[in-house]
């Protein structure tokens, strides 16, 4: 799988302004790539470790749970994407989105369902899962 297919799916579709990784977990590899473009990018996780190790590497990197989220760490993000995040976690992402009338994109596991809410895009063979305030809700 290529992480850098996210980064440049992201960075096509939104050429400016903030994104927002949730549940970043060890996998830095499209933050990295996101910043190597010269975007402005911040991580999230709930594993303070994993936060620590973002920041190692430069990245800005907050400590927050998903599922009763600190909404400033999210406000002025242009979009939220998370890469293969466990189901759980899926709908409290969009959740958030909703709230903050901010798009989101999931890269999924191979085999995880998605809500049915989030359409499938395919970005040379990347399936990505997306959803947008402005898009119509299914």
């Amino acid at each position: 799988m290529s992480f850098e297919k996210l980064a440049m799916f992201l960075v096509e579709r939104h050429p400016e302004g903030k994104f927002v990784e949730i549940g970043v977990g060890f996998n830095f590899k499209v933050a990295l790539k996101l910043k190597e473009l010269g975007r402005e990018v911040l991580v999230v996780d709930w594993n303070a470790e994993a936060v620590k190790k973002a920041k190692e590497l430069g990245l800005e990197a907050y400590v927050d749970d998903v599922f009763s989220p600190r909404l400033e760490i999210y406000r002025n993000a242009t979009a939220i994407y998370s890469v293969r995040p466990t189901p759980e976690i899926v709908e409290p992402i969009l959740k958030l989105g909703k709230l903050l009338k901010t798009p989101v994109y999931i890269l999924p596991f191979s085999l995880d369902s998605m809500p049915r809410i989030l359409k499938l895009e395919n970005y040379n063979g990347l399936p990505v899962y997306t959803w947008r305030p402005y898009g119509k809700d299914i």
